[in-house]
Parts: structure tokens; sequence; C-alpha cells
């Protein structure tokens, strides 16, 4: 295991078996609009570059994120909350708000969301950002 710092949280993350469970190539799989904008967005990378940075080094594809949710729309855009799993320990969780300059959060679901088969223990890891609309379809 190798340990990180990831938003303040401190982590252990078994890098092999996280690599391992992400090259079996799944996309997050819910057909709504919502998911189906936040999907490309991800297959083209148009996310900052912290975020592809962190998951290229963890071997996972922007588009194969665990949990995808689209909070609420306003002037700004249209706000997400999409988290990855990772195979490991959340050692010590961040104290830190979720703000623009802190848009990452660990914890500890439970629940399987887009990952029922993932591996114990992990930990996920949620991105909070406001995209824009890039279907070719109106926004639902």
């Amino acid at each position: 295991m190798i340990q990180e710092v990831l938003f303040g949280s401190v982590v252990e993350i078994d890098l092999e078996v996280t690599k391992e469970w992400y090259s079996r190539g799944n996309e997050w799989g819910c057909d709504c609009t919502h998911c189906r904008n936040f999907l490309a967005m991800a297959r083209k990378k148009q996310f900052p570059q912290q975020i592809k940075e962190l998951l290229e080094k963890f071997g996972i594809r922007p588009e194969q994120a665990t949990y995808v949710c689209q909070l609420y729309d306003d002037a700004e855009g249209h706000h997400y909350q999409f988290s990855y799993r990772f195979a490991g320990n959340l050692v010590r969780e961040s104290e830190s708000t979720i703000s623009a300059e802190n848009i990452g959060q660990c914890y500890h679901e439970i629940y399987p969301y887009g990952a029922p088969d993932f591996p114990e223990p992990h930990f996920d890891l949620a991105f909070y950002l406001t995209l824009p609309w890039v279907l070719d379809e109106p926004d639902q």
C-alpha cells in the first residue's frame, strides 16, 4: 500500500488492486441526460488538470466514475458530484470543507453504486464541479 494525502485526507491505497478493478473498463452506467452529459465531458477529458493527473496516476479513466449525481443547476452551470472508489483505507478524514479551491473529498461509502463488486477495504474520492452542458440535446 502507498500512503497519500488527497484533499487533506490521509489514505492508504492498494494501487495494484485499484488498477486491476479499473482495468476491466466499466464506465458509469446511468443513461439519464445529466449522466450522459457527465460522460461526454469525461470521455473528452474536459476536467481540471488536477483531476486528470490524479486519476491517471491511479490508472482510472475519467468516465469510470463509481457514482455520478447532478446536484442542481444555476447561472454558473450544472453542479455535479462524482466519485471514484479506491482499494485501501481512509486513515484520517480531512477537516476541510468543499470550496472553489478544494474540489475533492475522501470518505467511506458503504453503498456499492457503480462498484458492487469492488474489493474491501475501500474508500471513495468525490469531486464537486460545475460543468457546462455539452450534449446536442436539451437539458431535461
